[in-house]
């Protein structure tokens, strides 16, 4: 058997009962996140792109639901999983720095509603896809992206076929077929860190749709390469010019060991890994530290992070763009500092042209340290002007079912509140079959505008 055969044998097996409970609740909450951010993002102009372009591809099998229609479900998964990720506002694997939700959920709803699944199948699909997803990028761990990949566009579409895959009740054999047409849909460039162009945010759309897609000619018999992640010129291979990986941690404890339950929420719209340091400066500006006080703010960090929230320098300080932004740690310290908040409001163009913060990021300055890398961690050391220093180490924290909820609220604050209360009470202690869901979902989410 190959490293993917082996996985999709597990997949095809797996039942909602040999799912722990916990790992049930924490796919409602991935549920309860995603949906406010597909919520949140309709009204940005690449949300209002992508409405667009679902109005221009109707069709039957899954509902898009921030325009109510119905297209077919690799459409509906393309324009969810897109604006899922795009306000940054999604979940992570630390060690791969992987975006599984915007992805394994929007291709879950798609295949959920398309096959009418109860809920406790699509809990089971998101798992299964959460899983697969990080042990994809437990593998690689930070390598795509030092090749100049996205790695969430990477592994997207893989744990996308095998969420559609199992919720389409196919078994082993064209499991493994999906998945291997999947490594060929394998794509992401990190190029958008040029000039902040939304490709970025289609890689989540295109993982999804590409898993569907892959599901659905599998289950016609279209057979996918089995060695899609252990050949030569498999994903690794291919991706990483280093065909001898090891793949062990494909399958090692897989179906008790929960890998998947590691992706960790965000509270601040932006690149993870600059999460620690607002919450850093946010806790500085509750201990009264005058912000005209500050000389300078060193953030030392692992150096593959520097290279992405930390140059280049000038476009750190002064962002063009929300993506350019949403990137900068220099940027958001700064406006955490100055307006005790980092929130969707930062990403306006108000916020993002502030001569006043873009005063205060020349003073920040992102520095690598290569004993540094196992983790978000990292040191902020801010130099005072009366010549006294402080020094604070920054960690990731995990966000609380509370915090999650408290975020989905802010995210359909423009939305009917019975409905999104409905919607919410349903994702954490309903069982609806999954076209009630949708209907529920489509009822709060559906654009105003």
């Amino acid at each position: 058997m190959t490293p993917l055969e082996r996985v999709a044998e597990w997949i095809g097996a797996l039942t909602p009962e040999r799912v722990p409970a916990e790992q049930h609740r924490l796919a409602r909450l991935r549920l309860v996140d995603t949906l406010g951010l597909i919520a949140v993002a309709a009204g940005h102009d690449a949300g209002k792109s992508l409405r667009a372009f679902a109005n221009a591809n109707p069709g039957a099998g899954a509902t898009v639901l921030v325009t109510s229609q119905e297209s077919p479900p690799a459409i509906a998964a393309l324009v969810h999983g897109s604006l899922a990720h795009a306000r940054d506002f999604d979940d992570t694997y630390i060690d791969s720095v992987v975006h599984p939700g915007s992805i394994v959920i929007a291709a879950a709803l798609a295949a959920a509603e398309n096959a009418d699944a109860p809920f406790n199948a699509l809990t089971t699909s998101i798992v299964a896809g959460y899983e697969i997803a990080a042990r994809l990028g437990m593998v690689a761990g930070r390598s795509f992206h030092a090749r100049g990949f996205h790695a969430t566009g990477i592994v997207g579409p893989i744990a996308a076929a095998a969420t559609a895959g199992h919720l389409m009740r196919l078994d082993a054999s064209p499991l493994a077929d999906a998945m291997g047409l999947g490594t060929s849909m394998s794509s992401g460039l990190l190029a958008f860190l040029g000039d902040g162009g939304w490709s970025k945010w289609m890689h989540t759309g295109w993982s999804a749709h590409g898993g569907l897609i892959a599901a659905q000619l599998a289950a016609t018999g279209f057979r996918g390469p089995r060695q899609g992640l252990d050949h030569r010129f498999g994903l690794y291979g291919a991706f990483l010019g280093n065909a001898g990986v090891d793949l062990a941690a494909l399958d090692d404890g897989l179906g008790s060991t929960w890998h998947g339950a590691t992706a960790q929420a965000k509270i601040y719209p932006c690149a993870h890994v600059i999460q620690p340091y607002i919450d850093a400066g946010l806790a500085l500006r509750e201990e009264k530290l005058a912000i005209e006080s500050i000389a300078s703010i060193r953030c030392i960090m692992a150096p593959w992070a520097t290279q992405i929230v930390g140059e280049p320098r000038d476009s750190k300080i002064a962002p063009r763009n929300d993506l350019e932004a949403i990137a900068s740690l220099p940027f958001m310290l700064a406006a955490a500092l100055i307006e005790g908040r980092v929130d969707l409001a930062t990403l306006t163009p108000a916020t993002i042209q502030s001569p006043e913060i873009h005063a205060f990021a020349a003073r920040i300055h992102c520095e690598a340290d290569a004993s540094l890398g196992s983790g978000f961690d990292g040191r902020m050391e801010i130099a005072r002007r009366d010549g006294r220093a402080i020094s604070r180490a920054v960690g990731l924290t995990s966000p609380t079912e509370a915090q999650i909820i408290a975020k989905f609220r802010a995210n359909t604050a423009n939305r009917p509140q019975p409905a999104t209360n409905a919607l919410l009470r349903t994702l954490l202690e309903g069982t609806p079959r999954c076209r009630e869901l949708m209907h529920l979902a489509a009822a709060a989410i559906a654009s105003p505008a």
